[in-house]
């Protein structure tokens, strides 16, 4: 089968296809025939190895010192080819998506994934392709809101409202009835007001903590902003969510929590079935969508990635994976 490995950590010239054998599911585990996969921020994290310091030593051993041991990609979308003699959740031909987390292995034709990981059946009225998006977009998109605690008439900033997650946040703030204003470049703004957004402001243009204007909850999800000035942006009783929290962010957050009548959250998501269960209902009700800007073969990962690095990506980038005995390879 084809696969997309490293020869090293660096950029997306790194990336190349090769023939590896198709896995053998162990006996808790399930074959995934892969049919789409994304191309998010993180993966190219992953791929330059561009990772916060708390995190640097656990990952470069588990990943590999020099280069990435295994293929790349954290989300997919695809069927089960076959299941180990203990999985009771899943059958052959059921159509699911699911995060890979840090086993990754997306960007490939099939791949193997324990039963108890994150896996879900499609929602009916999505694609394999817009299924794809759930796992990261989607998961954290829910996290974020839930754990603001975003009530009707609320004001909420999402700041990097452009991308997986933001795009998500968005449409889930929107449906429990709240205010969104969306932060990123102009060239992202008509996407997101058609996705919701109240109200957008540029950030090249206008800095979000220096308008004087006070929000109830304020989702950070990129990390680029002062923390200091994220705190003042926030009413009285405002909640904070830090999606991408240096470690002295982290440590910030718990003395300043004490002392002011204002929440800094910085919690990961949980990537749990519940959840992925949750997503399926906002999906079934016609709460949240798919955004997809671009989708490219797997055999163009290079070019994927190289978009994905330039910032410009609207909502998501997905990768399509063709099982064609005459696709290019």
């Amino acid at each position: 089968m084809k696969a997309v490995y490293c020869t090293k950590y660096g950029g997306p010239e790194m990336l190349y296809l090769t023939e590896v054998p198709v896995p053998v599911p162990g006996e808790n585990e399930v074959l995934i025939k892969i049919h789409a996969a994304t191309v998010t921020a993180g993966d190219c994290e992953i791929r330059r190895f561009d990772i916060p310091i708390l995190f640097w030593a656990f990952l470069r051993f588990s990943l590999g010192l020099r280069k990435p041991n295994r293929p790349l990609g954290q989300e997919l979308a695809g069927e089960i080819e076959a299941v180990g003699k203990s999985v009771t959740q899943f059958k052959k031909g059921d159509k699911i998506y699911a995060s890979t987390q840090l086993k990754l292995g997306a960007y490939a034709r099939y791949t193997c994934l324990p039963e108890k990981f994150p896996i879900h059946l499609i929602p009916a009225s999505m694609t394999y392709e817009e299924a794809a998006t759930l796992p990261t977009g989607g998961l954290n998109g829910l996290h974020f809101i839930k754990m603001a605690d975003v009530q009707p008439g609320e004001s909420v900033l999402i700041n990097g409202a452009g991308g997986s997650i933001g795009t998500y946040a968005l449409q889930i703030a929107k449906s429990m009835g709240a205010v969104v204003t969306c932060v990123d470049i102009v060239e992202k703004e008509a996407m997101l007001r058609s996705l919701g957004a109240d109200e957008f402001i540029d950030y090249k243009i206008q800095n979000f903590t220096n308008s004087g204007k006070l929000y109830d909850v304020v989702i950070d999800v990129v990390g680029k902003v002062s923390f200091t000035a994220v705190i003042n942006s926030l009413q009285p009783g405002g909640r904070c969510i830090l999606g991408n929290p240096s470690p002295a962010d982290m440590f910030k957050a718990v003395i300043r929590s004490k002392k002011l009548n204002k929440k800094v959250i910085t919690e990961f998501a949980k990537y749990t079935r519940e959840a992925m269960n949750e997503l399926n209902m906002y999906s079934g009700a016609g709460a949240i969508r798919a955004y997809i800007d671009r989708t490219y073969a797997l055999e163009d990962i290079v070019d994927a990635h190289r978009y994905v690095d330039t910032g410009r990506k609207k909502g998501n980038v997905t990768i399509r994976v063709s099982h064609e005995k005459h696709a290019k390879i």
